[in-house]
């Protein structure tokens, strides 16, 4: 398996930001819309990933796409109850694809996993639920059994900046191919 590290990520989003780096690219905007984007992602994330998912929005931005972040969004109540789950359902349904930026925090989340399940409803039989392994710097990702029936988005080990998914079965396809489905 030839997944990211965190630092490596954190590369490719930096060399996708430009000159000016992330810093210009990260401002905390509570406003979400799906813009002039073709495909609009809900990206599902432990909170103390913070700068791996700002990281994560410049990446996918980068491709197009518009991502969706729940404390990016100024309708999300401030402390997270049962109208933040209601909202987030219906963001996980309205966002063309659902993607877990799965780090250990992330895998260890109750908020994430439950959002897998929503987004496995929702998603899996649409081929539009995907997960990015993202492993400690030290190349250690726990990950879930259950992680392995979805897609998975790695770096081809061939090719700098071509990104693949690849399903459970083995088969896979080019990022770019999977997020125009």
């Amino acid at each position: 398996m030839a997944i990211f590290t965190k630092q490596q990520f954190e590369n490719k989003a930096r060399n996708k930001a430009g000159y000016t780096g992330l810093s210009a690219h990260l401002t905390e905007n509570r406003a979400f819309s799906k813009s002039l984007a073709t495909t609009s992602i809900f990206l599902s994330h432990s909170h103390k990933d913070r700068p791996i998912v700002e990281q994560a929005k410049v990446f996918f931005q980068n491709l197009g796409l518009s991502i969706y972040v729940d404390w990016a969004d100024e309708t999300m109540p401030e402390k997270t109850n049962g109208i933040t789950a209601a909202k987030i359902k219906i963001k996980i349904k309205d966002n063309d694809k659902f993607i877990l930026l799965a780090t250990n925090d992330a895998v260890s989340s109750k908020w994430c996993n439950w959002e897998v399940g929503i987004g496995d409803s929702y998603k899996l039989n649409n081929d539009k639920i995907c997960v990015l392994p993202l492993a400690d710097n030290s190349k250690t990702w726990d990950g879930n059994e259950y992680l392995q029936i979805y897609p998975r988005i790695e770096e081809s080990e061939y090719t700098d900046d071509y990104y693949k998914v690849i399903y459970p079965n083995g088969s896979t396809e080019s990022l770019n191919d999977w997020l125009k489905k």
